[in-house]
């Protein structure tokens, strides 16, 4: 067998080919496929986070912001450490962005407050300096959408397996459960109750007191979800 393949150069490098090819799969399939599952301390989001994450979308906050840290020095130097697949594994669609006019935000919630967050989408320039990025204050009045998260987390509970109401496991060896609700009223009743502790950290008055009356202007949810990127 080996003399023919030696005496047929085509065969030959075919064979060479195919047996360097599957060795490639093997080595790099099983590792590909363990680096995109969940990391460990990796998390579902919550009714207001995901209702969070809609309000970044719908205003565009990806044309202008990355969520993916780079492994180059400079980026982890100012961001933080860089960014692993298994952290998008809940992330539909990813928000990775292909353009970075303002800063990263992959992890943003170790370093910003809530306090921070009101600040800066009210008056950007007041607490930036020469910054571009304009004012939203249009979030402190506008009112979230719940049962939009709702549905969505009910779609890819179902069809993507993502584990809502099941115990995550955390890096310090303890588990979390994310609570997905059973009805979309105690949905609700849940993204209210985070609302009230966000909102304890807050200064805007109307805020206050529309979360106080169970509303929930889309700021706070905005603020939930930049609160989880860490």
């Amino acid at each position: 067998m080996f003399h023919w393949l030696e005496k047929n150069p085509f065969f030959f490098a075919l064979a060479v080919f195919v047996t360097i090819a599957f060795a490639g799969l093997v080595e790099i399939v099983p590792n590909f496929a363990q680096q995109s599952r969940p990391l460990i301390g990796t998390t579902p989001y919550s009714t207001l986070e995901l209702a969070g994450r809609h309000v970044y979308i719908k205003n565009s906050c990806n044309a202008c912001h990355s969520q993916l840290i780079r492994p180059f020095k400079s980026e982890t130097d100012r961001y933080g450490d860089y960014s692993l697949s298994g952290e998008y594994a809940y992330d539909r669609p990813f928000l990775w962005g292909s353009k970075r006019t303002g800063p990263d935000l992959m992890r943003v919630g170790n370093y910003r407050t809530t306090d921070w967050h009101e600040n800066h989408m009210w008056d950007p320039e007041k607490v930036v300096p020469g910054t571009i990025m304009p004012a939203y204050r249009w979030m402190f009045v506008n009112n979230t959408d719940i049962d939009t998260a709702y549905a969505e987390m009910l779609t890819i509970e179902k069809f993507f397996g993502v584990p809502y109401n099941k115990p995550v496991p955390m890096k310090d060896g303890t588990t979390k459960i994310i609570k997905m609700g059973a009805t979309l009223n105690e949905a609700r009743m849940m993204a209210l109750e985070e609302a009230i502790t966000i909102s304890h950290d807050m200064k805007n008055q109307d805020v206050i007191d529309a979360v106080a009356l169970g509303r929930i202007p889309e700021i706070v949810a905005l603020i939930a979800y930049m609160n989880s990127l860490k």
